[in-house]
């Protein structure tokens, strides 16, 4: 199985749609057998879980993340757990042990004005905050 965690400088990166690497663990009989940081080339959120998908990932723990991102993730079978802050390969960890500390409502309240088409890309969602 493998999970990916939105990444930067060790912990989980806060922003779903902004993320600019994701660090993919090979899980195997409950145990990290390999993790690897890639770089997402500054792709948006639909091109991210198509990106994830292609490589075979079927959970995301990530911080916040939008609606539209959270349709696109569960349409290509990926479970999410949002909401979690902290150290990537502990909450790794945590969640093979069943014990992840996670938010299933997590989402970035920026998106709640905007309709289920909207890109970010589009202005400077940047300034808004996820939680």
């Amino acid at each position: 199985m493998r999970i990916a965690v939105t990444y930067e400088n060790g912990e989980i990166f806060q922003h779903f749609g902004h993320t600019a690497e994701f660090k993919i663990y090979e899980v195997s009989d409950g145990k990290i057998v390999r993790a690897d940081v890639i770089g997402t080339n500054g792709s948006g959120h639909g091109a991210l879980s198509g990106m994830l998908s292609a490589i075979g990932v079927k959970v995301l723990i990530c911080g916040g993340i939008g609606g539209g991102a959270q349709i696109a993730l569960g349409n290509a079978g990926i479970e999410i757990y949002g909401g979690v802050k902290g150290d990537a390969d502990k909450a790794v960890e945590d969640f093979l042990a069943g014990k992840l500390n996670y938010n299933p409502d997590a989402k970035c309240d920026h998106h709640d004005h905007h309709g289920a088409d909207h890109e970010c890309g589009e202005h400077g969602c940047g300034e808004h905050g996820c939680h």
